[in-house]
């Protein structure tokens, strides 16, 4: 889709959609949630986000390694996975702090309990200790872990994704059908300690960093093959949007994505397929320019991700006490759910804008200062006479 040395516009776009959907996702009540993925395929935001992650690293890890060095990239990516492991932590305090927001405004949600605030007000350093060792990962903080250690990885899984993309392949499917059992080596207090099972969705991040540096050819995409694909993934991604529809009757059981089911890899590929065929037509590029805000906000994911994780909750609490009062009965409901999402989605288009601007900014004069030390005159020092060993002070003579 692009050069190594360039950034993806339609991926930017995509993280930005992504980032949008899944702090709507979590709201209660939200109306724009029953037109997301999750209820019309049997994956959701979370596998194209880990896809668009390997995806977007592959690409950082490439291009800073051929404008600098491989030592340079590694280096950068170990720093990544400290930033996002402190990011992580941030956010679990935030978590904690809307848990006691919650208790002392009297707010009785199910979001009390998975923001672990009573917990801690029980073991408090117990908690904070197991939130820094990862063995507790309160509500939308679990899927930064698994990030911290992707990044960590990438030095490794880039570079053999580059030389030996079937080794990398089959690596990684090797790794996935022993994720289950590998889960228990994880630190963790219980089972779901770990919402996101690194070992399973690392076959998801691995497939898109293959997806960067191995990238489908253009005679690939011309010719009749990619086209029975095509209607072969459209048949499939039909087929999972009748069975979600029509058919289930309850949601299916945690542990199927907590370890990446081979269900929702077959629903993420059809749909994925689809989609890379609209961005191959050019479909998706022109309508992330006609989108430059949520294209901001993929490019801003990170921070967009954990102000996300704040509104979502501050929302699902609000539009639940809402409820509680009696305020929450159709048509009432609509409107305030249609109020949430423009919430959410203001804010983090807001959010977004202004941390463009301050990186800008920053950077800005950053090159400024660096081009007046380059074109500062040099003041040569002054020329000093030596004193001979002889001359003493003019008082001594």
């Amino acid at each position: 889709m692009t050069s190594p040395a360039t950034r993806s516009l339609e991926v930017d776009f995509f993280r930005g959609i992504v980032l949008l959907i899944i702090a709507v996702d979590h709201i209660t009540g939200s109306v724009l949630s029953r037109f997301t993925l999750h209820q019309y395929a049997f994956c959701d935001s979370a596998e194209v986000f880990v896809f668009l992650g390997g995806y977007a690293s592959a690409a950082a890890y490439t291009a800073l390694a051929t404008r600098r060095s491989d030592s340079a990239a590694r280096r950068r990516f170990f720093k990544r996975s400290w930033e996002i492991y402190r990011a992580y932590l941030f956010t679990a305090s935030l978590m904690l702090i809307g848990g006691a927001l919650l208790m002392l405004l009297k707010v009785d949600t199910p979001m009390l309990q998975y923001t672990e605030w009573p917990n801690f007000l029980v073991r408090p350093f117990g908690l904070v200790a197991d939130i820094a060792l990862l063995r507790q990962q309160p509500y939308l903080s679990a899927v930064l872990p698994m990030y911290s250690v992707f990044a960590l990885a990438v030095p490794m899984i880039v570079p053999l994704a580059q030389r030996k993309p079937v080794v990398a392949m089959f690596g990684s499917l090797l790794v996935w059908l022993a994720a289950a059992p590998l889960l228990r080596f994880l630190p963790g207090t219980y089972g779901e300690a770990w919402s996101f099972n690194p070992f399973a969705w690392q076959l998801m991040f691995v497939t898109g960093v293959l997806a960067r540096v191995q990238p489908i050819s253009d005679e690939f995409h011309a010719g009749r093959f990619a086209r029975w694909l095509t209607a072969g993934a459209i048949a499939v991604a039909l087929t999972f949007a009748f069975f979600k529809l029509f058919l289930e009757t309850q949601a299916p059981p945690g542990y199927m994505k907590q370890n990446l089911a081979t269900l929702r890899i077959v629903s993420f590929a059809a749909v994925a397929w689809v989609v890379a065929r609209a961005v191959y037509a050019g479909w998706i590029g022109r309508l992330a320019r006609r989108l430059p805000g949520v294209v901001t906000i993929g490019q801003q994911g990170l921070v967009c991700f954990i102000a996300g994780t704040c509104v979502s909750l501050v929302l699902d609490s609000a539009l639940r006490a809402m409820g509680v009062l009696g305020l929450n009965r159709y048509p009432s409901h609509w409107i305030l759910g249609l109020i949430a999402d423009a919430i959410a989605i203001v804010s983090l288009l807001a959010l977004a804008r202004f941390w463009a601007d301050r990186k800008a900014m920053k950077a800005a004069r950053a090159k400024g200062a660096a081009i007046e030390r380059q074109t500062a005159p040099r003041v040569p020092a002054i020329e000093r006479r030596p004193v001979p060993a002889h001359a003493g002070n003019r008082r001594d003579r």
